[in-house]
């Protein structure tokens, strides 16, 4: 008889999570998702739905309680409500490990600690502290939150003095932190896995292009040596050997204009940087998750198929019902997340562009902008 799952967050990961699960009926019978949005997109594809805020205690505790293992697709679900029900439900990763991350200050703190690569960073207690620090850097600098940011939201570059208020202002009392700005000449990412048992899988190194702060197309593999890849995967290797959850990973990172690699950013959940591998690779990053919170032996990361995964974004100037999305083109994945309402920015699919024929990626990025300038979100309306 297999597990009951429970998830915290029903968006699309959740729903990706859930489409892996129904894949392993011996392992889970019954997926339960925690959501705030009524037939949330992991509802469509079979979950069963609590409707409740992600930091609900009364819905927390009833989803642990109907749980046999809980997890998360979304990092700002209530950690301290989480460790409260550690006797009721196993969780993966660990509250402890949630509360890490969530903080971006401990976490760039803990990762500094153990010589894992990072910016350099200050706390920010004040206004005036801020200006008294921000001359051990210099312009530009990032002023952050440190909770709850998301998509370059709670990050403010700061490019001269007379911005430093505004942009300490803008944040409105929430806690802060300053880190140097990197120039650096890539993003990069690794999808990571830990097992319960300790084992530890990371998938290739991709290489990830933001539009607004927000990750707009991931080409995997990176445009880069070996050793830059080879010094990547080392270093999230040691990050997962220092946070210890179990589960998939999103290893956000820099490469520096020295071809040094520098960690972002930690998400401790299954990545939108890696949904190529839903094609390119032998085991999905959702199977993989499933698996680490599992206990199982991880799937097989290698790389089969160069690929291209592209973010459906809504409009800016378009906020309702939207007609159908479709493409028609070979080795070419569309997956929509079944949101009903298009919105700035939001998050509506994405489409998948395999070299299956052994395609370079120059190739492959001719395909996506014939692909992505193809596709209109307009409204269901419009005739």
């Amino acid at each position: 008889m297999g597990k009951v799952l429970g998830i915290i967050g029903g968006g699309q990961l959740g729903m990706m999570l859930t489409e892996a699960a129904k894949k392993m009926p011996e392992k889970i019978s019954k997926i339960i998702v925690l959501d705030p949005t009524l037939n949330c997109p992991a509802a469509k594809v079979g979950a069963q739905q609590i409707v409740a805020s992600f930091k609900d205690e009364n819905a927390i505790v009833d989803l642990a309680n109907q749980s046999d293992i809980l997890t998360y697709e979304i990092e700002s679900g209530n950690s301290k409500v989480l460790k409260s029900v550690e006797d009721k439900v196993e969780i993966n990763p660990s509250p402890e490990t949630l509360q890490i991350i969530q903080d971006k200050l401990i976490q760039k703190k803990i990762l500094a600690e153990n010589n894992i690569p990072v910016a350099d960073f200050f706390e920010i207690e004040s206004l005036s502290d801020l200006k008294n620090k921000i001359p051990n850097f210099g312009f530009p600098v990032l002023l952050k939150v440190r909770r709850d940011a998301y998509d370059g939201r709670g990050n403010i570059k700061i490019n001269s003095e007379s911005e430093i208020k505004s942009a300490y202002d803008s944040f409105d009392g929430k806690s802060l932190f300053l880190e140097k700005f990197i120039d650096f000449k890539m993003e990069v990412s690794v999808i990571a896995a830990r097992n319960t048992k300790g084992e530890i899988a990371t998938y290739p190194l991709v290489e990830n292009i933001h539009e607004e702060n927000i990750l707009r197309m991931t080409i995997a593999p990176a445009r880069v040596s070996s050793a830059i890849s080879e010094k990547a995967k080392q270093v999230a290797i040691r990050t997962m050997e220092v946070l210890k959850g179990a589960g998939v990973f999103g290893i956000e990172m820099f490469v520096t204009e020295n071809n040094d690699i520098m960690i972002n950013e930690i998400a401790p959940r299954v990545h939108n940087s890696g949904h190529h591998t839903l094609q390119s690779s032998k085991t999905t990053q959702f199977e993989q998750h499933l698996r680490a919170i599992l206990g199982l032996e991880l799937g097989n990361t290698e790389l089969v198929y160069h690929t291209i995964m592209y973010n459906i974004l809504g409009p800016k100037d378009f906020t309702g019902k939207y007609k159908p999305v479709k493409i028609e083109s070979d080795n070419v994945f569309l997956k929509m997340y079944g949101k009903e309402e298009s919105k700035p920015k939001r998050k509506l699919g994405h489409f998948n562009v395999v070299g299956r024929n052994n395609e370079n990626v120059d190739h492959l990025l001719e395909r996506v902008n014939k692909i992505k300038n193809s596709i209109q979100i307009v409204s269901i309306n419009n005739s």
